[in-house]
């Protein structure tokens, strides 16, 4: 004859609960930093998007010609000219207070500033955003014998007063635009 046990064991011992809470924190913790990761990938997007754009436009607005645009008399010509976008006069925005841990929504006068000034600025890239912004943006164009370009975004994500900075140089060569095949990024997790 069989004897029945009124009670079975059941539930679980206490080290298996201590197991499952140790898996559980690791687990946790391993979200917390891919979480983190994934967010701090997802702004920096935003720099090397802009950033790459704005090399970008600073090639294609070397390729446009520009010329004079006076009236040519019969028979005579005027020379094409390639030219690299001078320096804009300021950043956007212009103090890297106003991105220290926030985000910034910039107006269009700001980036047409050198508007009325030809093949100056961001005018001349026929650059904007109009979506706020995480990042601080600059670009410097140097004329003459060697022509050169830098286009850089800066960035406090934290606000805790260390600064981010990712940019992209370019350079006329034989009246080719050669612009570096890769971020130079200072300080990218800040």
């Amino acid at each position: 004859m069989r004897v029945f046990k009124k009670y079975q064991s059941r539930g679980f011992t206490l080290i298996e609960l201590m197991i499952v809470v140790a898996i559980v924190g690791v687990l946790a913790a391993l979200a917390i930093y891919g979480v983190r990761k994934y967010l701090l990938n997802a702004k920096t997007a935003e720099v090397r998007n802009a950033v790459g754009q704005m090399a970008k436009d600073a090639k294609g607005a070397y390729e446009r010609e520009s010329m004079p645009s006076t009236i040519l008399a019969g028979g005579n010509s005027a020379a094409v000219s390639n030219n690299l976008c001078l320096t804009a006069t300021n950043k956007v925005p212009d103090g890297e207070g106003k991105i220290k841990g926030q985000k910034y929504q910039s107006t269009a006068a700001e980036w047409s500033i050198d508007e009325a000034t030809p093949g100056k600025g961001f005018a001349c890239l026929r650059f904007s955003m109009s979506d706020p912004q995480y990042y601080m943006y600059e670009y410097t164009g140097v004329a003459g014998a060697t022509q050169s370009f830098k286009t850089a975004g800066y960035g406090d994500l934290n606000g805790d007063g260390v600064t981010s900075a990712f940019s992209l140089s370019g350079a006329v060569t034989g009246g080719i635009v050669f612009v570096s095949p890769n971020f130079l990024e200072a300080k990218p997790e800040e």
